[in-house]
């Protein structure tokens, strides 16, 4: 028997069963290749229908993860049709991301005149210097807990492992050390 080559949507569907075979986490090697077939048309895709080019980025990386997503869960029956899937998955999002904005214009048509752009000058400037005389008045624990929770976006129990300290804890010390950095600020404590 002669080698024939593999059609390429062959072999797109030979990857999302080895997906589905192999189960969460235990097929990344596959997971990337197929990534890395259908990434380029589903971005040629994007900027197709969405003319922008972050727009197409973003509608790749939601589509392709939806799709593995769907694949190491077993949703997907018929793995030769992954790449129909694909492009059903990205006209839907494109069709929500359509309908999302077109509903942001009528809102912005029916109530824009009533929504007035605050002036710039009434907003109070932050003044850096007061808030790092502020957080140098913390205490060592709470000025972690705030850097951690605020800088590095981190969540209670996250901090509370890094700290040695339990989440519940944590939340106590970033209250009291919010309140007192904004006391601080504003001036109610000296």
């Amino acid at each position: 028997m002669e080698n024939l080559p593999i059609d390429r949507l062959d072999e797109d569907a030979i990857l999302a069963r080895r997906i589905v075979e192999a189960g969460p986490g235990l097929a990344s090697e596959a997971e990337a290749e197929l990534y890395r077939r259908l990434a380029p048309r589903v971005r040629l895709y994007g900027l197709r229908h969405l003319r922008d080019e972050q727009a197409a980025a973003d509608l790749v990386q939601q589509v392709l993860l939806m799709t593995i997503e769907k694949l190491r869960a077993g949703g997907l029956r018929e793995t030769e049709r992954v790449v129909s899937f694909v492009f059903g998955a990205c006209r839907m999002v494109v069709l929500d991301l359509r309908r999302g904005h077109a509903r942001r214009e009528r809102l912005l048509q029916q109530f824009g005149g009533d929504i007035s752009i605050a002036d710039a000058s009434a907003v109070p400037r932050l003044d850096r210097e007061r808030l790092a005389q502020c957080l140098d008045r913390l205490s060592e624990r709470e000025r972690a807990v705030l850097v951690m929770t605020f800088y590095e976006d981190k969540q209670a129990g996250e901090v509370a492992e890094a700290l040695g300290l339990a989440a519940g804890n944590v939340r106590v010390i970033r209250h009291r050390g919010l309140e007192r950095l904004r006391d601080c600020v504003i001036g109610r404590q000296a």
